[in-house]
């Protein structure tokens, strides 16, 4: 059994993967980002700034779900964060295409897919039921 030390609450909680937080922080981070959510879709031009005070979230909690790709600057957002690896703007994640796929052909020479094949790492790309959600602007 791994008991670790919750990082927002301090409590102790029985630890199997992810973040290392308790399941009722857990719960309620997913309760945040769900407000969040629907507040960006209520309001599409508002910036991050706005989105933190009226929801009651850390911006740095925003910041990260935009890095899980969870939320998307909009493309005509002058918002964005920097790729990890190039310093490129971007809206989401932590790499730019460009970096992504040089990842991916290098990984694949280095597990030997050899020849210029990619292994197919990325997730199948959901069903639209409604349009893609693009987000925060400053």
């Amino acid at each position: 059994m791994d008991v670790r030390t919750c990082r927002k609450c301090k409590k102790l909680f029985n630890y199997m993967v992810g973040p290392q937080i308790c399941p009722t922080c857990r719960d309620r981070m997913e309760e945040e980002f769900k407000k969040v959510k629907e507040y960006i879709r209520e309001n599409p031009n508002v910036n991050v700034k706005t989105v933190a005070e009226e929801c009651e979230v850390d911006i740095g909690q925003i910041r990260q779900w935009v890095r899980e790709e969870r939320l998307e600057f909009s493309s005509d957002s002058a918002v964005g964060l920097s790729c990890d690896r190039c310093g490129k703007t971007i809206k989401t994640g932590k790499y730019c295409p460009q970096c992504k796929s040089e990842m991916q052909k290098t990984l694949g020479n280095a597990i030997g897919l050899g020849h210029g094949t990619v292994a197919n790492t990325s997730k199948p790309a959901p069903e639209k039921t409604s349009p893609k959600m693009r987000f925060l602007e400053k």
